[in-house]
């Protein structure tokens, strides 16, 4: 199998696309094109025919397949390991295909790791009875500063490869880790998520001996960098790359009004049975609702709709808020479908001792307007490498 070539300059790739007219099957083929190595030319003719998690496995499988066939390493990766991510818990592919993406990964790309001084030092920390994996480079000369980087719900730390590099070209040190709930530490360790975040965190900068970190959490991890931070003060600037007040009230925020009241009301009461059906009908008819629910029961140990919904309530950062004290950058998006930016307002009333607080919309007019801004990475790492310097220069 070829090797992916070192020599070439890091590029981020830029766009948004209109594949599929279910909202998340089409942003998550962007995430596919852009994050994780697909190809336009590969994705756009079979987006049409994904209407469900079954048509998505099938058909980004075949993806995998025919680049594989081709030598096409690196977009197979891409394939192969988004295929099983609307394969469910109990799938006996959803772990085979994950092993087969992350092998091909370290294989492919082998050349950034190995030798006397690879560009990345591949490590891990012990935390609780699992090993947590981080990904570190160093600078060329002297670093304008040290940034711990994590994904958030459904990520995995491999897909962040090229923005770590990119990160290391700006002229920072770069620790990138997966914790609980994450890629391998949950589908090949087994360790399924915590919103005290700070405990994971904190074994990372115990044991690779951190200080004066700045911390920087993706998508969930909105919520969970700022969680970190409230309790560790090694931890001196906290960029939230999505707006995060609250878990359980972001995802009833994507229902109508009149539903987002009854889910209220039914929680109040704990009525499982009725919130079980209910969301069960839903399930049956939208693919994202399936997907939310199948995962997160699968990521947050549920055994049912009700117990999901119980457990995202305690990702809510109103309780620790006042505690965080650092620098803060807060990054949304206007056209998010899984968040509703204007519950920035929400958040930015939490935050009462923060020493400063910056909050930057990104938009369609800069290809930066989805989920992550996963149409155009480059502008959102340029703004945070930016802001750490502002506030160095500070002091």
């Amino acid at each position: 199998m070829k090797k992916y070539d070192i020599s070439q300059p890091i590029t981020l790739k830029k766009g948004v696309y209109k594949l599929n007219s279910e909202r998340n099957f089409d942003y998550q083929l962007n995430r596919v094109i852009n994050w994780d190595g697909g190809r336009l030319e590969d994705v756009q003719p079979v987006a049409g025919n994904i209407h469900t998690s079954a048509d998505w496995k099938r058909e980004l499988i075949a993806l995998g397949d025919k680049a594989m066939s081709e030598e096409r390493t690196g977009n197979a990766i891409a394939y192969y390991r988004m295929s099983e991510f609307f394969m469910y818990d109990g799938d006996p592919d959803k772990k085979k295909y994950y092993e087969l993406a992350t092998k091909l990964f370290y294989e492919y790309y082998a050349d950034y790791f190995e030798g006397e001084n690879p560009r990345i030092e591949l490590t891990s920390v012990p935390y609780e009875n699992v090993k947590l994996p981080v990904m570190h480079v160093s600078p060329d000369g002297d670093s304008k500063g040290t940034i711990l980087i994590h994904g958030g719900n459904d990520s995995y730390f491999e897909e962040f490869l090229f923005s770590l590099l990119y990160l290391q070209e700006k002229g920072f040190e770069v620790y990138l880790f997966e914790g609980p709930g994450q890629g391998g530490v949950m589908r090949s360790q087994g360790m399924h998520f915590t919103y005290e975040w700070e405990k994971p965190v904190k074994a990372v900068l115990d044991t690779l001996g951190l200080d004066n970190v700045t911390i920087i959490g993706i998508s969930l991890g909105g919520y969970l960098a700022p969680r970190a931070a409230a309790f560790d003060k090694r931890i001196t600037k906290v960029i939230a790359w999505s707006v995060f007040p609250c878990f359980q009230d972001i995802i009833v925020g994507t229902q109508k009004p009149a539903m987002q009241k009854a889910f209220r009301v039914m929680m109040k009461l704990h009525a499982r049975p009725v919130i079980d059906l209910v969301f069960g009908k839903k399930a049956r008819k939208e693919p994202m609702i399936d997907w939310g629910l199948k995962h997160g029961m699968y990521a947050y140990e549920a055994k049912d709709a009700y117990g999901y919904a119980k457990k995202l309530k305690l990702y809510d950062l109103a309780p620790a808020a006042d505690k965080i004290t650092q620098d803060m950058l807060i990054i949304g998006a206007n056209q998010d479908h899984f968040i509703d930016y204007r519950f920035i307002g929400r958040e930015i009333d939490m935050l009462t001792n923060v020493k400063s607080l910056t909050f930057r919309l990104f938009t369609d007019k800069e290809d930066a307007q989805n989920h992550c801004n996963v149409g155009n990475g480059k502008i959102v790492l340029d703004e945070i490498c930016d802001w750490i310097t502002q506030i160095n220069e500070r002091g």
